[in-house]
């Protein structure tokens, strides 16, 4: 990995991470800010359920992540321009493929009648007092950010946004190309993994994104529908976007987000 890109990868640390994998070069774009290798289906774990209450923005907020919820990293209640995108802004050359842009870019699925967003970002690593300058720099990037969307929907609004992921990352396993704020995303692969836990229903998916250099960057979703509200979760690991490696999604932002729901 040359320095250069290196510095590159730091300069384009933003909630437009994945937008800007494919240059892996710095820019302002907007943004809202281990899978199974492609085995199965990203079939969601159901379970009946009654008729559950939508939740309005007010009580959204209050079941929204707080700093006081997790043990480490940093939470944002209040998100800044570069972390908040709006739907029209992402685009994808298959209609098809939407739901999953949607779902990377912290973007509410369908028409919720309420929804609000939080990011989480873990603590740098400290790199070692020997380290080069670029292994330095890697190992302060080498952590996760997490985008959080919470929606409630009215009626089957809720299914509906899990079940067009699912079937998105069915029809586009393939990969396909979307823009973010007028940012070209490559995505050259799409796997499912294991549901997550703690939810009526859920789905976990990576999407594989061309950036610069030949790399093959991993960006994580991860969606929990609880009742009649979905949480979608959009990680990407700052270091990966530079060196492809794989992470692992949080589970304890994960679960202390969903705990909160009930």
């Amino acid at each position: 990995m040359r320095t250069s890109s290196v510095r590159r990868t730091a300069l384009a640390v933003s909630a437009t991470a994945l937008a800007l994998l494919v240059t892996a070069c710095g820019g302002s774009g907007d943004d809202q800010d281990k899978a199974d290798e492609g085995k199965g289906k990203a079939a969601p774990s159901t379970s009946a359920a009654a008729p559950a209450k939508t939740l309005t923005a007010a009580e959204l907020e209050k079941a929204a992540l707080a700093q006081s919820d997790v043990k480490g990293g940093k939470v944002a209640t209040k998100l800044p321009a570069t972390d908040d995108i709006a739907g029209e802004k992402v685009q994808t050359q298959d209609a098809a493929c939407l739901p999953l842009a949607h779902a990377q870019a912290g973007v509410a699925q369908g028409e919720p009648a309420a929804s609000v967003k939080r990011s989480w970002t873990g603590d740098p690593v400290k790199p070692s007092a020997d380290a080069k300058p670029e292994d330095a720099l890697l190992a302060a990037l080498d952590t996760e950010k997490v985008l959080i969307n919470l929606a409630s929907y009215e009626g089957d609004g809720a299914e509906q946004a899990v079940r067009g992921v699912v079937e998105a990352a069915e029809k586009c396993a393939g990969g396909f190309k979307a823009t973010l704020v007028g940012e070209p995303l490559d995505v050259t692969k799409v796997a499912t993994g294991d549901a997550p836990e703690g939810g009526d229903e859920g789905a976990a998916v990576t999407l594989t994104v061309a950036a610069d250099e030949g790399v093959a960057a991993p960006a994580k979703i991860v969606l929990v529908r609880k009742g009649s509200t979905v949480v979608t979760f959009s990680a990407v690991n700052l270091a990966s976007m530079a060196t492809g490696e794989d992470f692992e999604v949080p589970a304890d932002v994960v679960a202390a987000q969903v705990g909160k729901l009930g």
